[in-house]
């Protein structure tokens, strides 16, 4: 994805975009402040942040550091006023923060659910809340949750994974409801297998890419149709495009980017 600075498409002035220092998340930061959008970085890693931020300068893009771990509610609404105090009003909240931890749906341990859940959801909840009372009161604002086409269809060993951002998705389509008279949208971008650690976290073989394209019978899953894994970027471009003016009529969606991973469903 190239990065520009057309402001043109882009409704927002600041954006607050938590998960920033990972794969999607800095892509979306990334591809926010190439179009003149003051980038709000959250992320619980520090020195990740520190680095993105050092980065980004030294391509001529704005964005602050805001370290923050989205399942403590308290500190995130503590970061919200400073953003807001700091860098002006929250125009675009993008939840890209999240966690994959893969196993089967009778043995994963009570740990292992509650981490799933308490980053993919809780965070969701949290910074959807303290930022969207906001917004109200300003009548204006849109937001963006990044999901997984996972929790649109079964996977082998994804059931977790599954739920939480399937959970996370209706959440966001329901605040969308409440929130539309006062002028905010809230819409759902569902990444299929996309080029990140936390894809190749999965993989142990070198077949893996190639049986990602091919699919397999033995786990039910069908390949990608369009013979690709995507790059973050092309989350980040479908998360731009929600956040634009060119969306302003569109809330309660959940664009899936996968190539066609899941036929569609």
């Amino acid at each position: 994805m190239t990065e520009h600075k057309d402001t043109a498409d882009i409704a927002c002035r600041v954006a607050l975009v938590t998960g920033a220092s990972g794969g999607i998340g800095t892509a979306i930061a990334r591809a926010l402040a190439g179009r003149g959008t003051l980038v709000a970085a959250v992320d619980k890693d520090a020195d990740g942040l520190t680095d993105l931020v050092e980065k980004m300068a030294a391509d001529g893009l704005t964005a602050v550091a805001f370290p923050a771990d989205v399942t403590d509610s308290g500190r995130i609404n503590e970061v919200v006023d400073r953003i807001e105090t700091e860098l002006g009003a929250v125009d675009l909240l993008v939840n890209a923060a999240g966690v994959m931890r893969a196993g089967s749906a009778l043995e994963m341990s009570d740990r292992d659910w509650r981490a799933i859940f308490s980053i993919n959801l809780d965070g969701v909840f949290h910074c959807s809340r303290a930022v969207a009372s906001r917004m109200k009161e300003r009548g204006e604002g849109a937001i963006v949750t990044v999901a997984s086409n996972a929790g649109r269809i079964p996977r082998v060993h994804m059931a977790a994974y599954g739920a939480s951002k399937a959970a996370a998705s209706l959440y966001t389509k329901s605040l969308g409801l409440e929130l539309a008279e006062y002028g905010i949208r809230c819409n759902v971008v569902s990444p299929g297998s996309t080029d990140t650690d936390m894809l190749r976290s999965l993989w142990s073989a070198e077949s893996d890419r190639q049986t990602t394209l091919d699919g397999s019978m033995d786990t039910y899953k069908t390949g990608i149709p369009l013979r690709r894994i995507a790059e973050p970027g092309d989350i980040a471009d479908a998360v731009v495009f929600l956040a634009s003016d060119r969306a302003r009529h569109i809330t309660m969606q959940d664009l899936c980017v996968d190539g066609g991973a899941i036929l569609g469903v």
